[in-house]
Protein backbone atom coordinates (compact mmCIF):
# COMPACT_ATOMS: atom_id res chain seq x y z
CA UNK A 1 0.00 0.00 0.00
CA UNK A 2 1.89 3.35 -1.15
CA UNK A 3 1.97 6.47 1.47
CA UNK A 4 -0.59 8.87 -0.44
CA UNK A 5 -3.09 5.84 -0.08
CA UNK A 6 -2.60 5.69 3.32
CA UNK A 7 -3.14 9.30 3.68
CA UNK A 8 -6.34 9.68 1.66
CA UNK A 9 -7.65 6.64 3.66
CA UNK A 10 -6.77 8.24 7.06
CA UNK A 11 -8.12 11.36 6.21
CA UNK A 12 -11.57 10.05 5.05
CA UNK A 13 -11.57 8.29 8.31
CA UNK A 14 -11.42 11.39 10.18
CA UNK A 15 -13.98 13.39 7.87
CA UNK A 16 -16.42 9.90 8.75
CA UNK A 17 -15.87 10.43 12.41
CA UNK A 18 -16.43 14.14 12.19
CA UNK A 19 -19.74 13.35 10.72
CA UNK A 20 -20.45 11.14 12.71
CA UNK A 21 -20.03 13.13 15.79
CA UNK A 22 -21.89 15.36 14.21
CA UNK A 23 -24.95 13.59 13.19
CA UNK A 24 -24.67 12.31 16.74
CA UNK A 25 -25.64 15.67 18.10
CA UNK A 26 -29.77 16.05 18.75
CA UNK A 27 -31.51 18.08 16.35
CA UNK A 28 -34.17 20.64 16.78
CA UNK A 29 -37.38 19.00 15.58
CA UNK A 30 -39.87 21.33 13.60
CA UNK A 31 -42.70 23.02 16.44
CA UNK A 32 -40.05 22.14 19.52
CA UNK A 33 -38.14 24.39 21.65
CA UNK A 34 -34.63 23.21 21.21
CA UNK A 35 -33.13 21.36 23.76
CA UNK A 36 -35.78 20.45 25.55
CA UNK A 37 -38.91 22.05 25.87
CA UNK A 38 -42.00 21.36 23.97
CA UNK A 39 -43.79 23.90 21.97
CA UNK A 40 -47.30 22.60 23.38
CA UNK A 41 -48.51 19.50 24.85
CA UNK A 42 -49.99 18.51 21.87
CA UNK A 43 -49.47 14.31 21.50
CA UNK A 44 -47.61 15.03 18.50
CA UNK A 45 -45.25 17.40 20.76
CA UNK A 46 -44.95 14.89 23.06
CA UNK A 47 -44.19 11.94 21.27
CA UNK A 48 -41.47 14.41 19.47
CA UNK A 49 -40.13 15.51 22.84
CA UNK A 50 -39.59 11.94 23.69
CA UNK A 51 -37.12 11.27 20.99
CA UNK A 52 -34.63 13.70 21.60
CA UNK A 53 -31.41 13.14 23.77
CA UNK A 54 -32.27 15.77 26.17
CA UNK A 55 -29.55 18.77 25.93
CA UNK A 56 -27.71 19.73 28.34
CA UNK A 57 -28.27 15.90 30.70
CA UNK A 58 -30.46 16.43 33.21
CA UNK A 59 -32.96 19.32 32.39
CA UNK A 60 -35.83 17.21 32.83
CA UNK A 61 -35.10 17.82 36.40
CA UNK A 62 -38.28 18.69 38.04
CA UNK A 63 -37.14 20.77 41.33
CA UNK A 64 -35.03 18.46 43.55
CA UNK A 65 -36.63 15.11 42.14
CA UNK A 66 -34.11 12.60 40.77
CA UNK A 67 -33.37 12.30 37.11
CA UNK A 68 -33.26 8.09 36.30
CA UNK A 69 -30.69 8.27 33.42
CA UNK A 70 -30.43 5.58 30.50
CA UNK A 71 -27.37 5.15 28.60
CA UNK A 72 -26.34 2.32 26.56
CA UNK A 73 -26.63 1.75 22.29
CA UNK A 74 -29.19 1.38 19.38
CA UNK A 75 -31.70 -1.54 21.77
CA UNK A 76 -31.98 1.19 24.18
CA UNK A 77 -32.19 4.21 21.45
CA UNK A 78 -32.35 3.59 17.83
CA UNK A 79 -30.14 5.62 15.49
CA UNK A 80 -29.29 9.32 16.19
CA UNK A 81 -32.94 10.26 15.66
CA UNK A 82 -34.50 7.39 17.91
CA UNK A 83 -37.98 8.04 15.87
CA UNK A 84 -38.46 4.71 14.15
CA UNK A 85 -37.58 6.22 11.07
CA UNK A 86 -36.28 2.45 10.15
CA UNK A 87 -38.93 0.85 11.74
CA UNK A 88 -36.38 -0.16 14.48
CA UNK A 89 -37.10 1.07 18.44
CA UNK A 90 -34.88 1.11 21.75
CA UNK A 91 -36.64 0.09 24.71
CA UNK A 92 -35.69 3.42 26.43
CA UNK A 93 -38.83 5.19 24.44
CA UNK A 94 -41.15 3.61 26.80
CA UNK A 95 -39.74 3.74 29.85
CA UNK A 96 -41.26 7.01 30.93
CA UNK A 97 -44.69 5.63 30.37
CA UNK A 98 -43.85 3.46 33.49
CA UNK A 99 -43.03 5.79 35.92
CA UNK A 100 -45.44 8.55 38.17
CA UNK A 101 -43.20 11.64 36.44
CA UNK A 102 -43.88 13.54 39.18
CA UNK A 103 -41.85 11.70 41.30
CA UNK A 104 -39.22 10.77 39.12
CA UNK A 105 -38.14 11.81 34.93
CA UNK A 106 -36.56 9.54 32.65
CA UNK A 107 -33.97 10.73 30.50
CA UNK A 108 -32.50 8.56 27.62
CA UNK A 109 -29.51 9.12 26.88
CA UNK A 110 -28.44 6.37 25.02
CA UNK A 111 -27.26 6.58 21.64
CA UNK A 112 -27.10 4.18 18.61
CA UNK A 113 -24.00 2.77 17.23
CA UNK A 114 -22.08 3.34 20.39
CA UNK A 115 -19.90 0.55 22.61
CA UNK A 116 -19.17 1.14 26.27
CA UNK A 117 -15.79 2.71 25.26
CA UNK A 118 -17.19 5.20 22.98
CA UNK A 119 -19.58 6.09 24.51
CA UNK A 120 -17.29 6.86 27.64
CA UNK A 121 -14.83 8.76 25.76
CA UNK A 122 -17.73 10.79 23.84
CA UNK A 123 -20.61 11.10 25.34
CA UNK A 124 -20.61 10.25 28.90
CA UNK A 125 -18.75 13.90 30.50
CA UNK A 126 -21.75 15.97 30.56
CA UNK A 127 -24.15 12.96 31.51
CA UNK A 128 -21.88 12.40 34.73
CA UNK A 129 -21.75 15.84 35.36
CA UNK A 130 -25.18 16.35 35.65
CA UNK A 131 -25.92 13.87 38.34
CA UNK A 132 -26.73 14.71 41.24
CA UNK A 133 -27.18 12.78 44.48
CA UNK A 134 -30.24 10.43 44.51
CA UNK A 135 -29.98 9.83 40.60
CA UNK A 136 -30.03 6.88 39.13
CA UNK A 137 -28.38 5.60 36.12
CA UNK A 138 -28.69 2.38 33.83
CA UNK A 139 -25.86 1.59 32.14
CA UNK A 140 -26.28 -1.62 29.12
CA UNK A 141 -23.84 -2.17 26.83
CA UNK A 142 -22.38 -4.88 24.87
CA UNK A 143 -23.64 -5.02 21.61
CA UNK A 144 -21.07 -3.02 19.76
CA UNK A 145 -17.88 -4.16 21.53
CA UNK A 146 -16.20 -6.80 19.66
CA UNK A 147 -14.07 -6.31 16.78
CA UNK A 148 -10.86 -5.19 17.34
CA UNK A 149 -9.77 -2.25 19.63
CA UNK A 150 -6.47 -1.27 18.86
CA UNK A 151 -6.79 1.07 15.79
CA UNK A 152 -7.66 4.63 15.82
CA UNK A 153 -10.90 4.00 14.25
CA UNK A 154 -12.18 1.02 16.06
CA UNK A 155 -14.83 1.41 18.71
CA UNK A 156 -14.69 -1.76 20.90
CA UNK A 157 -13.45 -2.27 24.51
CA UNK A 158 -10.81 -4.91 25.15
CA UNK A 159 -12.50 -8.52 26.09
CA UNK A 160 -13.06 -9.63 29.47
CA UNK A 161 -13.78 -8.30 32.75
CA UNK A 162 -10.09 -8.17 33.58
CA UNK A 163 -8.42 -4.52 34.89
CA UNK A 164 -5.96 -4.81 32.45
CA UNK A 165 -5.31 -1.94 29.83
CA UNK A 166 -3.97 -1.24 25.83
CA UNK A 167 -2.86 2.19 25.15
CA UNK A 168 -3.08 2.66 21.38
CA UNK A 169 -1.75 6.00 19.23
CA UNK A 170 -4.08 7.72 17.13
CA UNK A 171 -3.52 9.10 13.49
CA UNK A 172 -3.21 12.58 15.00
CA UNK A 173 -0.38 11.38 17.16
CA UNK A 174 -2.41 11.48 21.34
CA UNK A 175 -2.53 8.14 22.82
CA UNK A 176 -5.91 6.77 24.40
CA UNK A 177 -6.24 4.02 27.10
CA UNK A 178 -8.63 0.87 26.54
CA UNK A 179 -10.13 -0.86 29.48
CA UNK A 180 -11.70 -4.04 29.00
CA UNK A 181 -15.31 -3.78 28.92
CA UNK A 182 -15.45 -4.72 32.62
CA UNK A 183 -13.38 -2.06 32.85
CA UNK A 184 -15.27 0.59 31.41
CA UNK A 185 -18.55 -0.78 33.75
CA UNK A 186 -16.08 0.21 36.35
CA UNK A 187 -15.37 3.47 35.28
CA UNK A 188 -19.29 3.97 34.62
CA UNK A 189 -20.46 2.56 38.21
CA UNK A 190 -17.52 4.86 39.89
CA UNK A 191 -18.12 8.04 38.33
CA UNK A 192 -21.87 7.35 39.19
CA UNK A 193 -21.07 6.85 43.11
CA UNK A 194 -18.67 9.79 42.90
CA UNK A 195 -21.58 11.75 41.71
CA UNK A 196 -23.84 10.48 44.75
CA UNK A 197 -26.14 8.27 42.22
CA UNK A 198 -27.35 4.80 42.09
CA UNK A 199 -25.52 2.90 39.29
CA UNK A 200 -27.53 0.31 37.80
CA UNK A 201 -25.73 -2.91 35.56
CA UNK A 202 -28.34 -4.71 32.68
CA UNK A 203 -27.32 -7.25 30.57
CA UNK A 204 -27.89 -6.69 27.05
CA UNK A 205 -30.95 -7.99 25.07
CA UNK A 206 -31.50 -10.81 23.30
CA UNK A 207 -31.24 -11.70 19.62
CA UNK A 208 -34.47 -13.34 17.50
CA UNK A 209 -31.42 -16.79 17.75
CA UNK A 210 -32.25 -20.05 18.55
CA UNK A 211 -30.92 -23.35 19.23
CA UNK A 212 -31.72 -26.96 18.24
CA UNK A 213 -33.76 -27.17 21.11
CA UNK A 214 -35.74 -24.02 20.63
CA UNK A 215 -34.25 -21.95 23.08
CA UNK A 216 -33.30 -18.24 23.01
CA UNK A 217 -29.73 -18.36 22.88
CA UNK A 218 -28.43 -16.24 25.24
CA UNK A 219 -25.04 -13.76 25.41
CA UNK A 220 -22.19 -16.07 26.80
CA UNK A 221 -19.69 -13.18 26.98
CA UNK A 222 -20.72 -9.52 27.47
CA UNK A 223 -23.72 -10.68 29.61
CA UNK A 224 -21.23 -12.73 31.73
CA UNK A 225 -19.27 -10.27 32.47
CA UNK A 226 -21.74 -7.61 32.86
CA UNK A 227 -22.47 -9.80 36.02
CA UNK A 228 -19.33 -10.17 37.17
CA UNK A 229 -18.86 -6.53 37.58
CA UNK A 230 -21.80 -6.35 39.43
CA UNK A 231 -21.05 -8.64 42.27
CA UNK A 232 -17.40 -7.44 42.22
CA UNK A 233 -18.75 -3.65 42.99
CA UNK A 234 -22.38 -4.86 44.94
CA UNK A 235 -24.25 -3.02 41.73
CA UNK A 236 -28.01 -4.13 41.17
CA UNK A 237 -27.93 -6.14 38.07
CA UNK A 238 -30.83 -6.64 35.52
CA UNK A 239 -30.54 -9.75 33.36
CA UNK A 240 -32.25 -8.55 30.15
CA UNK A 241 -31.68 -11.48 28.36
CA UNK A 242 -32.67 -13.73 30.39
CA UNK A 243 -36.00 -11.75 31.41
CA UNK A 244 -37.15 -10.85 27.67
CA UNK A 245 -35.52 -14.31 26.17
CA UNK A 246 -38.06 -16.61 28.29
CA UNK A 247 -40.76 -14.83 27.10
CA UNK A 248 -39.40 -15.29 23.40
CA UNK A 249 -39.75 -19.18 24.20
CA UNK A 250 -43.42 -18.72 25.69
CA UNK A 251 -44.40 -16.65 22.98
CA UNK A 252 -43.32 -18.52 20.11
CA UNK A 253 -41.84 -18.01 16.85
CA UNK A 254 -44.21 -15.95 15.77
CA UNK A 255 -45.01 -12.92 18.15
CA UNK A 256 -40.92 -13.47 18.91
CA UNK A 257 -40.76 -12.16 14.99
CA UNK A 258 -42.59 -9.66 15.81
CA UNK A 259 -40.87 -8.56 18.35
CA UNK A 260 -37.76 -7.67 16.18
CA UNK A 261 -37.29 -5.19 12.70
CA UNK A 262 -35.12 -5.19 9.85
CA UNK A 263 -32.80 -7.76 11.62
CA UNK A 264 -32.38 -10.38 14.52
CA UNK A 265 -31.42 -7.44 16.98
CA UNK A 266 -32.87 -4.86 16.68
CA UNK A 267 -36.80 -4.09 18.34
CA UNK A 268 -39.93 -3.05 16.70
CA UNK A 269 -42.03 -1.21 18.83
CA UNK A 270 -43.63 -4.28 20.13
CA UNK A 271 -40.26 -5.50 21.34
CA UNK A 272 -39.27 -2.10 22.72
CA UNK A 273 -41.79 -2.50 24.38
CA UNK A 274 -41.23 -5.88 25.53
CA UNK A 275 -37.77 -4.86 26.74
CA UNK A 276 -39.07 -1.96 29.11
CA UNK A 277 -41.41 -4.63 30.30
CA UNK A 278 -38.36 -6.49 31.54
CA UNK A 279 -36.34 -4.10 32.76
CA UNK A 280 -39.48 -3.36 34.83
CA UNK A 281 -39.71 -6.38 36.08
CA UNK A 282 -36.15 -6.41 37.03
CA UNK A 283 -36.92 -3.12 39.32
CA UNK A 284 -39.49 -4.72 40.63
CA UNK A 285 -37.78 -8.07 42.18
CA UNK A 286 -34.47 -6.97 43.22
CA UNK A 287 -34.54 -5.92 46.69
CA UNK A 288 -32.03 -2.99 46.59
CA UNK A 289 -34.05 -1.43 43.82
CA UNK A 290 -37.15 -0.71 45.87
CA UNK A 291 -37.05 2.71 46.26
CA UNK A 292 -36.64 2.97 42.65
CA UNK A 293 -40.13 0.56 42.28
CA UNK A 294 -41.85 2.80 44.62
CA UNK A 295 -41.80 5.36 41.69
CA UNK A 296 -43.37 3.08 39.46
CA UNK A 297 -46.68 3.94 38.19
CA UNK A 298 -48.98 1.54 40.20
CA UNK A 299 -49.96 -1.60 39.17
CA UNK A 300 -53.28 -1.40 38.19
CA UNK A 301 -54.23 -3.94 34.85
CA UNK A 302 -57.29 -2.64 32.89
CA UNK A 303 -58.02 -6.39 31.62
CA UNK A 304 -60.98 -7.51 30.43
CA UNK A 305 -62.77 -10.82 31.87
CA UNK A 306 -64.22 -8.74 34.66
CA UNK A 307 -67.25 -11.02 34.71
CA UNK A 308 -65.44 -14.23 34.66
CA UNK A 309 -67.13 -16.56 37.63
CA UNK A 310 -65.00 -19.27 38.91
CA UNK A 311 -64.43 -22.71 37.21
CA UNK A 312 -65.56 -21.08 34.28
CA UNK A 313 -64.55 -20.30 30.67
CA UNK A 314 -64.70 -16.97 29.06
CA UNK A 315 -66.10 -16.37 25.35
CA UNK A 316 -64.19 -13.58 24.61
CA UNK A 317 -65.90 -11.10 21.32
CA UNK A 318 -63.54 -8.71 19.92
CA UNK A 319 -64.71 -6.99 16.70
CA UNK A 320 -66.08 -3.56 15.81
CA UNK A 321 -69.79 -2.32 15.54
CA UNK A 322 -70.94 -5.52 13.60
CA UNK A 323 -70.01 -7.24 17.36
CA UNK A 324 -71.02 -4.17 19.46
CA UNK A 325 -72.85 -1.33 18.98
CA UNK A 326 -75.21 1.04 21.46
CA UNK A 327 -76.92 -2.53 22.08
CA UNK A 328 -79.40 -0.76 24.59
CA UNK A 329 -82.37 0.18 22.42
CA UNK A 330 -84.62 -2.48 20.93
CA UNK A 331 -85.28 -0.29 17.70
CA UNK A 332 -81.73 0.62 17.85
CA UNK A 333 -78.68 -0.78 15.95
CA UNK A 334 -77.03 -3.99 17.37
CA UNK A 335 -74.53 -6.19 17.45
CA UNK A 336 -74.30 -9.53 17.69
CA UNK A 337 -71.48 -10.19 20.04
CA UNK A 338 -74.43 -8.41 22.75
CA UNK A 339 -76.85 -10.85 22.02
CA UNK A 340 -74.44 -14.19 21.94
CA UNK A 341 -74.36 -14.58 25.92
CA UNK A 342 -78.43 -16.01 24.99
CA UNK A 343 -77.00 -19.11 23.21
CA UNK A 344 -74.63 -19.98 25.51
CA UNK A 345 -75.61 -21.88 29.09
CA UNK A 346 -74.31 -19.29 31.82
CA UNK A 347 -73.78 -22.36 34.23
CA UNK A 348 -71.00 -23.89 32.28
CA UNK A 349 -69.24 -19.91 30.38
CA UNK A 350 -69.44 -16.30 30.45
CA UNK A 351 -69.47 -14.21 27.51
CA UNK A 352 -67.64 -11.33 27.14
CA UNK A 353 -68.26 -8.64 24.50
CA UNK A 354 -65.15 -7.02 24.24
CA UNK A 355 -66.04 -5.30 20.72
CA UNK A 356 -65.85 -1.71 19.99
CA UNK A 357 -67.22 0.35 16.71
CA UNK A 358 -65.21 1.91 14.60
CA UNK A 359 -62.16 -0.30 15.16
CA UNK A 360 -60.34 -2.03 12.94
CA UNK A 361 -57.82 -5.21 13.83
CA UNK A 362 -54.90 -2.48 14.00
CA UNK A 363 -56.54 0.43 16.14
CA UNK A 364 -57.88 -2.29 17.88
CA UNK A 365 -54.23 -3.64 18.74
CA UNK A 366 -52.72 0.08 18.71
CA UNK A 367 -55.12 1.57 21.52
CA UNK A 368 -54.62 -1.39 24.08
CA UNK A 369 -57.75 -3.10 23.48
CA UNK A 370 -56.50 -6.25 22.44
CA UNK A 371 -53.66 -5.93 25.33
CA UNK A 372 -56.94 -5.81 27.66
CA UNK A 373 -58.25 -9.43 26.21
CA UNK A 374 -54.81 -10.32 26.15
CA UNK A 375 -54.16 -9.94 30.20
CA UNK A 376 -57.34 -11.83 30.84
CA UNK A 377 -56.94 -14.64 28.89
CA UNK A 378 -56.73 -18.19 30.84
CA UNK A 379 -56.89 -21.86 30.03
CA UNK A 380 -60.19 -22.94 28.41
CA UNK A 381 -61.24 -19.63 27.31
CA UNK A 382 -62.72 -18.57 23.46
CA UNK A 383 -61.86 -15.54 21.69
CA UNK A 384 -64.47 -15.38 18.71
CA UNK A 385 -62.15 -12.69 16.29
CA UNK A 386 -63.88 -10.58 14.13
CA UNK A 387 -62.58 -7.64 12.04
CA UNK A 388 -62.87 -6.24 7.93
CA UNK A 389 -65.48 -3.38 8.01
CA UNK A 390 -63.62 -0.75 8.91
CA UNK A 391 -60.03 -2.30 7.84
CA UNK A 392 -60.12 -0.32 4.70
CA UNK A 393 -59.48 3.34 3.78
CA UNK A 394 -56.57 6.00 4.91
CA UNK A 395 -53.27 4.62 6.59
CA UNK A 396 -51.82 7.27 8.61
CA UNK A 397 -53.96 10.45 7.86
CA UNK A 398 -58.19 10.23 8.08
CA UNK A 399 -60.10 7.73 10.32
CA UNK A 400 -55.86 6.17 9.80
CA UNK A 401 -57.29 2.88 10.83
CA UNK A 402 -56.43 1.32 7.74
CA UNK A 403 -54.02 -2.23 7.12
CA UNK A 404 -51.86 -2.97 4.50
CA UNK A 405 -54.00 -5.49 1.92
CA UNK A 406 -53.53 -9.03 1.62
CA UNK A 407 -52.78 -11.88 4.75
CA UNK A 408 -48.97 -12.00 4.20
CA UNK A 409 -46.14 -10.34 5.90
CA UNK A 410 -45.78 -7.46 4.45
CA UNK A 411 -44.87 -4.16 5.98
CA UNK A 412 -44.67 -0.55 5.90
CA UNK A 413 -43.45 2.48 7.52
CA UNK A 414 -45.98 4.97 7.67
CA UNK A 415 -45.96 8.61 9.82
CA UNK A 416 -48.92 9.14 11.71
CA UNK A 417 -50.34 12.24 11.05
CA UNK A 418 -51.93 13.01 14.28
CA UNK A 419 -49.05 11.99 16.24
CA UNK A 420 -46.18 12.36 14.23
CA UNK A 421 -44.81 9.32 14.87
CA UNK A 422 -43.20 6.66 12.83
CA UNK A 423 -45.45 3.06 12.87
CA UNK A 424 -45.04 0.02 11.30
CA UNK A 425 -48.38 -1.40 9.75
CA UNK A 426 -48.89 -4.90 8.48
CA UNK A 427 -51.20 -6.29 6.37
CA UNK A 428 -54.77 -7.17 7.72
CA UNK A 429 -54.18 -10.41 7.72
CA UNK A 430 -50.63 -10.52 10.19
CA UNK A 431 -53.31 -8.38 12.70
CA UNK A 432 -55.33 -11.35 12.87
CA UNK A 433 -52.47 -13.93 13.26
CA UNK A 434 -51.16 -12.09 15.32
CA UNK A 435 -54.24 -12.11 17.70
CA UNK A 436 -54.58 -15.88 16.98
CA UNK A 437 -50.84 -16.40 17.87
CA UNK A 438 -51.55 -14.60 21.48
CA UNK A 439 -54.85 -16.84 22.30
CA UNK A 440 -52.71 -19.76 21.26
CA UNK A 441 -50.01 -18.98 23.84
CA UNK A 442 -52.49 -18.12 26.49
CA UNK A 443 -54.10 -21.89 26.60
CA UNK A 444 -57.56 -20.16 24.58
CA UNK A 445 -59.03 -21.27 21.70
CA UNK A 446 -59.20 -18.83 19.15
CA UNK A 447 -61.99 -18.79 16.39
CA UNK A 448 -61.78 -16.81 13.40
CA UNK A 449 -64.84 -14.79 11.66
CA UNK A 450 -65.30 -13.74 8.38
CA UNK A 451 -66.76 -9.80 8.69
CA UNK A 452 -70.95 -9.54 8.45
CA UNK A 453 -72.64 -9.56 5.15
CA UNK A 454 -73.93 -6.35 4.56
CA UNK A 455 -77.55 -5.03 2.93
CA UNK A 456 -75.87 -4.48 -0.81
CA UNK A 457 -78.03 -6.10 -3.45
CA UNK A 458 -77.25 -6.89 -7.19
CA UNK A 459 -80.03 -6.07 -9.98
CA UNK A 460 -80.13 -9.92 -9.95
CA UNK A 461 -81.57 -9.65 -6.58
CA UNK A 462 -78.00 -11.28 -4.95
CA UNK A 463 -75.73 -9.95 -2.09
CA UNK A 464 -72.62 -8.65 -3.11
CA UNK A 465 -70.08 -10.32 -0.95
CA UNK A 466 -66.62 -9.13 0.22
CA UNK A 467 -65.13 -12.78 -0.69
CA UNK A 468 -61.85 -11.91 -2.71
CA UNK A 469 -60.72 -9.38 0.30
CA UNK A 470 -61.48 -9.27 3.83
CA UNK A 471 -63.35 -12.78 3.67
CA UNK A 472 -60.57 -14.20 1.93
CA UNK A 473 -57.88 -12.83 3.72
CA UNK A 474 -59.31 -13.52 7.14
CA UNK A 475 -59.26 -17.46 5.92
CA UNK A 476 -55.98 -17.53 4.89
CA UNK A 477 -55.08 -15.52 8.20
CA UNK A 478 -56.78 -18.54 9.73
CA UNK A 479 -55.31 -21.47 7.72
CA UNK A 480 -52.07 -20.27 8.23
CA UNK A 481 -52.13 -20.22 11.86
CA UNK A 482 -54.50 -23.57 12.56
CA UNK A 483 -57.27 -21.92 13.36
CA UNK A 484 -60.76 -22.22 13.08
CA UNK A 485 -62.60 -20.27 10.52
CA UNK A 486 -66.66 -19.80 10.55
CA UNK A 487 -67.48 -17.58 7.47
CA UNK A 488 -70.24 -15.56 9.17
CA UNK A 489 -70.47 -14.03 5.88
CA UNK A 490 -71.76 -17.00 4.03
CA UNK A 491 -73.62 -18.15 6.66
CA UNK A 492 -75.82 -15.53 7.08
CA UNK A 493 -75.80 -14.24 3.88
CA UNK A 494 -77.52 -17.20 2.53
CA UNK A 495 -80.10 -16.87 5.48
CA UNK A 496 -80.64 -13.39 3.77
CA UNK A 497 -81.07 -14.37 0.52
CA UNK A 498 -83.74 -17.38 1.13
CA UNK A 499 -85.38 -14.03 3.03
CA UNK A 500 -85.00 -11.75 -0.13
CA UNK A 501 -84.09 -8.54 -0.62
CA UNK A 502 -87.34 -6.66 1.29
CA UNK A 503 -87.48 -9.07 4.05
CA UNK A 504 -83.38 -8.66 4.67
CA UNK A 505 -84.13 -5.02 5.26
CA UNK A 506 -86.08 -5.95 8.81
CA UNK A 507 -83.03 -7.30 9.87
CA UNK A 508 -80.32 -3.58 9.23
CA UNK A 509 -80.93 -0.43 11.24
CA UNK A 510 -80.44 2.92 9.44
CA UNK A 511 -77.72 1.61 7.01
CA UNK A 512 -76.64 -1.36 5.12
CA UNK A 513 -73.90 -2.59 7.19
CA UNK A 514 -75.22 -2.15 11.17
CA UNK A 515 -77.86 -4.45 12.07
CA UNK A 516 -81.44 -4.24 14.04
CA UNK A 517 -81.95 -6.32 17.03
CA UNK A 518 -83.32 -9.17 14.77
CA UNK A 519 -80.49 -8.89 12.69
CA UNK A 520 -78.03 -9.09 15.47
CA UNK A 521 -79.39 -12.17 17.00
CA UNK A 522 -79.37 -13.88 13.25
CA UNK A 523 -75.69 -13.22 13.04
CA UNK A 524 -75.23 -14.88 16.29
CA UNK A 525 -77.35 -17.63 15.31
CA UNK A 526 -74.53 -17.85 12.18
CA UNK A 527 -72.07 -17.56 14.65
CA UNK A 528 -73.53 -20.52 17.03
CA UNK A 529 -74.13 -22.24 13.91
CA UNK A 530 -70.50 -22.16 13.04
CA UNK A 531 -69.51 -23.04 16.60
CA UNK A 532 -71.76 -26.14 16.09
CA UNK A 533 -70.20 -27.34 13.14
CA UNK A 534 -66.83 -26.92 14.44
CA UNK A 535 -64.13 -30.00 15.89
CA UNK A 536 -64.33 -28.34 19.51
CA UNK A 537 -66.40 -30.93 21.18
CA UNK A 538 -65.93 -28.76 24.99
CA UNK A 539 -66.88 -25.45 23.23
CA UNK A 540 -69.67 -26.96 21.81
CA UNK A 541 -71.17 -28.33 25.22
CA UNK A 542 -71.11 -24.93 26.43
CA UNK A 543 -73.92 -23.57 24.34
CA UNK A 544 -77.96 -24.25 25.27
CA UNK A 545 -79.26 -27.47 23.81
CA UNK A 546 -81.54 -26.09 20.85
CA UNK A 547 -84.88 -25.46 21.00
Amino acid sequence: MNTLYLKRMLTLGMLWLALGSVLAQPQPQPGMAFPSRMSDAQLDSLNRLKMLRPTPPGSTRKGKKPVLFLIGDSTTRQGTRGNGDIGQWGWGFYMEDFFDTNLISVENQAMGGMSSRTFYTQLWAPIRDAIQPGDWVFIQMGHNDNGGYQTAFSRASAPGAGKDTVVITKTDGTTETVYTFGGYMRLYIQDVRARGGHPVLLSLTPRNSWDDNGKIIRSTTHRLWTEQVAQEMNVPYIDMSDISARKFETFGRFKTNSMFYGDGLHSSAFGAKNNATSAVEGIRSIRALAPLAAMLKADRPNVAGQNRKPGKPVVFVVGDSTAKNSDNNPEGQWGWGSVLGEYFDADKAVVDNQAMAGRSARTFLDEGRWDRVYEALQPGDVVLIQFGHNDGGEIGTGKARAELKGSGDSSRIVVMAATRRNQVIYTYGWYIRKFISETIEKGATPIVLSLTQTNVWTPENKLIRSRDTYVAWAKEAAGQMGAYYIDLNEISGTKLERLGKEKAAEYFKNDHVHTSLKGAHLNAQSVVRGIRESPYTRIKSLLKEPQ
